[in-house]
């Protein structure tokens, strides 16, 4: 499971170092990632291969003569990057994923279970203080998996 909130620094290549945590869990998958956009929020996700493997399948699978289906399918699959961790435990951001994320050089890598987010370090704080300042922000009725949830 990947956890947590790491601020770090992109080189002037597009790489970052993948925190140390990590590494291990990662390498199980012998370094193999897919890195794509959020269709949601300026920022990126990235997949464990065999994570990634199992939602590129949903994806697939959706109609696409649907247009909000095909979207989805455009955005995810059509952004969607191979990426390894290098023999330094770095991560190289492609170009025109680094863009679409407004990434600079201070990045925010967010555990998100079985994915991170990749946040540029302001984007990342200014959704964080939105999120903590607007508790409904229009998203809806909690579903009720959430509303029997206790923290």
């Amino acid at each position: 499971m990947f956890r947590g909130i790491s601020a770090l620094l992109m080189d002037s290549k597009g790489r970052v170092a993948v925190p140390t945590r990590y590494h291990e869990t990662l390498q199980n998958e012998a370094g193999q990632m897919v890195m794509t956009v959020d269709t949601q929020a300026l920022c990126l996700l990235l997949y464990p291969l065999s994570e990634w493997n199992i939602i590129e399948e949903k994806i697939a699978a959706l109609p696409t003569l649907n247009p909000a289906a095909r979207r989805i399918q455009r955005l995810l699959v059509g952004h969607a990057t191979d990426v390894e961790l290098d023999g330094n435990g770095r991560v190289l951001i492609p170009p025109v994923l680094r863009e679409y994320a407004q990434l600079d050089k201070k990045v925010m890598w967010v555990g998100q279970g079985k994915k991170f987010e990749i946040w540029s370090e302001l984007g990342w704080q200014e959704e964080r203080d939105a999120w903590f300042s607007d508790k409904d922000q229009g998203e809806g009725e909690l579903p009720a998996e959430l509303k029997q949830l206790s923290l």
